[in-house]
């Protein structure tokens, strides 16, 4: 029984395309590695963007610097 988890950060992913990642992933394993599609397993975790950092910074604040530099 393969398992995926997937963590995206919590800001506007719809419906629709977590549907399509979890249809997408277990398609993929099927097709590399010739998991039972029926027996595939996927998670998706939302992480708020204070609980995710990158380069020692939350993604929160470079977020925050990137919308400054756009303006």
């Amino acid at each position: 029984m393969p398992f995926i988890q997937i963590d995206v950060t919590r800001d506007g992913v719809t419906k629709e395309q977590k549907q399509k990642l979890i249809l997408g992933a277990t398609q993929l394993l099927k097709d590399v590695l010739s998991k039972d599609f029926s027996l595939t397993h996927v998670i998706i975790r939302e992480v708020e963007t204070d609980n995710w950092g990158v380069a020692g910074e939350q993604v929160t604040e470079i977020r925050k610097q990137l919308n400054k530099q756009e303006k």
